[in-house]
This record gives structure tokens, sequence and C-alpha cells, in this order.
């Protein structure tokens, strides 16, 4: 009674105390990336060339101030992923007035196994990817044909190509949570698959670079993803329906 209470309580909370809320954690996640900034600035040449080996080859820069902006949008990026569980811990507050109690309890497991889904879907960028996508799309160079890529462009597809997979691959993580809300179940999934699809490869045109072979690496493995969250929800309405047969036959 104590929890329906609280979210009762919580459920009434003013529109602008929300959006105050929100300001706050957004502050903070702003100040962790700012100092994640400032201490990685100072190997954000070695950013560049961790991030240059899919490549294989040399870049460029065409401009006398391309080189200095680049160097600042690689410590921003690493800045990023240093600071994600910051990030989603500060994103947890911010739901969690609305969980009940247990609910609330599961912060350190949230943030731990959402890291690491993120970590998983930017390595899988990294090492799959982005050397198997630098391939065939360079491979299409000849003779006549030499491709020449600039060191901005280069750096602003594989940072955007990583983080977005990264977000991606917390999809089963966000269905899990879903489903412990009963807010989607395994059948809404199933049945709802094809519109989901269509979704995904709207989401991966969206993420990705405008073209069409790098949209489609990110649609399949989302679709995998997908997949493997109803197999997640399964399992979460599985676990609910013993844990309510149990509680009526005592």
């Amino acid at each position: 009674m104590k929890e329906t209470a609280k979210n009762t309580e919580d459920d009434k909370m003013p529109f602008t105390q929300h959006l105050e809320e929100f300001r706050k954690r957004l502050i903070i996640i702003c100040i962790a990336v700012g100092i994640g900034f400032i201490a990685t600035y100072s190997v954000s040449d070695k950013i560049i060339s961790v991030l240059k080996k899919p490549l294989g080859q040399d870049l460029i820069f065409i401009s006398p101030t391309e080189a200095f902006f680049v160097n600042l949008k690689a410590a921003f990026f690493l800045s990023i992923i240093i600071t994600i569980p910051i990030t989603l811990y500060q994103l947890w507050k911010f739901i969690a007035p609305g969980l009940l109690e247990k609910e609330k309890k599961a912060t350190i497991p949230f943030v731990v196994f959402a890291t690491i889904m993120f970590c998983i879907g930017g390595l899988f960028s990294y090492s799959i990817i982005l050397p198997f996508g630098m391939k065939f799309l360079l491979g299409y160079g000849s003779h006549e044909i030499k491709p020449m890529i600039t060191l901005n462009n280069y750096v602003s597809f594989t940072t955007r190509l990583i983080l977005a997979f990264g977000v991606v691959f917390e999809l089963p993580l966000v269905m899990l949570f879903l489903s412990k809300l009963g807010i989607v179940s395994p059948d809404f999934l199933k049945k709802n698959r094809k519109y989901a699809f269509l979704l995904v490869f709207i989401v991966a045109a969206i993420l990705t670079p405008p073209d069409v072979f790098t949209q489609v690496l990110m649609a399949i493995p989302l679709i995998i993803l997908y997949e493997a969250s109803i197999i997640l929800s399964k399992i979460v309405y599985k676990k609910k329906k013993e844990k309510n047969e149990s509680q009526n036959e005592s």
C-alpha cells in the first residue's frame, strides 16, 4: 500500500517539477562530460590513431583548423564513452520516482548491464562493422579514382557509427524493463514485428551516415536484438505468471 501511495504521489508531480528534475540531471551529465573532455584532450591524438585503424590508410586535412577541431571532437567522443555510467545513473534517477521500491533497488544492475551493452555495441561497430564497411566502400576506388579521406569526415563517420551502435544495443535491456513494468508483452512484440522492422530501418537511416550499405549494417543487428527482446520478454512474463500462480496457491 505504501508503494502504491508513493507512486500515486509521484504521478501527481507537476510537469514543471519534472522539467526541473530533468534539467538537474542534464546539468550533472554535462558537467561530467565536460570534466571528461578536459581529462581526455591530452590523448586526443591517440584516440584518432585508434579510430583510424579500421581504415588502413592515412588521412588528410584540407583546412588549417580542421586538425585542431577534430582533436576536440575526438576528446569529446571519448568523454561521452567514459561517462556513460554517470549518464545512465542520472537517467535512472530521473525515472526512479515513478517506480516501486523494489524496482528502485535495481539501480546498480541497470547501470552495469546498460554500460556493458553500450560497450558491446561500440566494440561490435569498431571491430566488425567498420573494417568490413571500409573495405566494401573503399573497394569502389580504382587507378582513376583514388580515395583521399579527410580527417574530419572520417572521425565524424566513425564516432557517429560507434555511438549509434552503442545506443541501439540497449534495445534488449529497454524491452526487458518495459516488460517488467507490463507496458509491453511477448505477444505485443510478435504481433507488431513488421512495424518494428520498418521502424528499425527508419532508425538506422537516422543514426547512420546517408548511405544504404551502412544503414543495412545497422538494421541487421537491430532486427536480431529485437528478436532477442521477444525472448527476454517471454522469460519475464513466464516468471511473473509462475509468481502469480504461487501467490494464488498460498
